[in-house]
């Protein structure tokens, strides 16, 4: 809140309004601001630029300086967030003076999201807002780092709890235990068996890297020693579907297995035994078609003649599935997100700051998104 806090204070320094869209507890919020012109569509269609605030932590990771101090060594730029993709909202910001000035025949948005790192949580609060008190614009550009390629194309990201409950024992008894973790290491083994079918039944895109939908076990933790069958095992798994490949194809297959095979056996031996998968966070993937609007956008304002599909995901893929059109590109390397001495070349900020200049000029003298399709 801070951060948002600063940006309202620094738009409304320039007469720019801007409105929060806030989470459900209200100690979070999405920021969304209209810059329009007078001769145009006013506020409703237009260009959002879209961006999210929030970092992943730096516990554990062996940075060389301090991660939340911007330090430039050489041609980089270091930092937490650098990369991903604060440059991108640094640059919108730089940009909105020259936006307010230039009369824009379309409008300019600004869609600052929060949680994207957790499941893209935030932008939901906001997306249903656009078209009933916020006004909503023809299509978005999302600002994450893709060293300033057009990605037409995502995967999704489902981020699961499986939690094991099982029956404690004597390690040399364990004929009267349900061990939860043996348990949660067969549903492991279920869930690597269901995406490696996908992937067997010829349910793959060339166009990604891994062309297949993936998992993940990113925590798991269970027991409390080793003489001691564990009553307890929770992990927590995502996987990345390919567009085309829902969430309950890897769920359903799951649960049906755990119903009708897994439980049975655990119950027998122990009747409160049980296995709940919580849904942590779902986001589509984004699949943008041949005559989208956005694509044809950044495909001008780049000049680039080709585009990419990307395996990480972004909000784009929830504008899409609100029927606003999306499309990826900003300045920074994705293989430097997340990692310890995160950076961002200067020139990609550079690359980045044309990027939007054009955009300007395109809202400015031109902003006919119709003629986009």
């Amino acid at each position: 809140m801070p951060m948002i806090d600063w940006i309202r204070d620094y738009l409304d320094g320039l007469g720019i309004e801007s409105r929060l869209a806030a989470g459900a507890d209200e100690t979070k919020a999405n920021l969304y601001a209209t810059i329009a012109g007078g001769g145009g569509e006013g506020a409703e269609g237009g260009v959002a630029l879209s961006g999210h605030t929030d970092v992943v932590p730096v516990a554990g990771q062996a940075w060389t300086s301090d991660p939340f101090v911007l330090t430039e060594k050489g041609d980089r730029l270091y930092g937490r967030g650098t990369a991903d993709m604060k440059g991108f909202i640094a640059i919108a910001l730089a940009m909105a003076p020259a936006m307010k000035a230039a009369n824009l025949r379309t409008p300019v948005h600004f869609a600052f999201s929060f949680d994207e790192e957790v499941g893209c949580k935030g932008v939901p609060h906001l997306i249903e807002r656009l078209g009933r008190d916020l006004p909503k614009p023809s299509l978005v550009l999302v600002g994450e780092p893709t060293s300033m390629r057009v990605v037409d194309g995502h995967k999704g990201i489902a981020a699961m709890r499986t939690t094991v409950t099982g029956l404690e024992a004597h390690s040399s008894r364990p004929h009267e235990a349900v061990s939860a973790v043996v348990c949660a290491m067969k549903i492991v083994g279920k869930i690597e068996e269901i995406v490696d079918g996908l992937r067997a039944a010829g349910r793959t895109d060339g166009g990604f890297t891994p062309a297949w939908t993936t998992f993940n076990i990113g925590v798991i933790e269970g027991g409390s020693a080793v003489n001691i069958v564990p009553n307890r095992c929770r992990f927590d798994w995502e996987f990345r579907p390919i567009p085309g490949v829902t969430a309950e194809d890897v769920l359903d297959p799951l649960n049906d297995y755990v119903r009708a095979e897994l439980l049975p056996k655990m119950q027998a031996v122990a009747p409160g035994a049980g296995v709940e998968t919580e849904i942590m966070a779902l986001s589509p993937p984004l699949q943008a078609g041949a005559g989208s609007p956005a694509v044809a956008l950044a495909r001008k304002l780049t000049g680039a003649n080709h585009t990419e599909k990307v395996a990480y995901g972004t909000e784009g893929g929830l504008f899409e599935l609100a029927d606003i059109p999306a499309v990826i590109c900003g300045p920074g390397d994705i293989a430097q997100a997340h990692k310890p001495d995160e950076f961002i070349e200067i020139a990609q900020l550079a690359a980045g700051a044309r990027y939007v200049e054009r955009l300007v000029e395109w809202a400015a003298n031109d902003g006919n998104i119709a003629a986009l399709g």
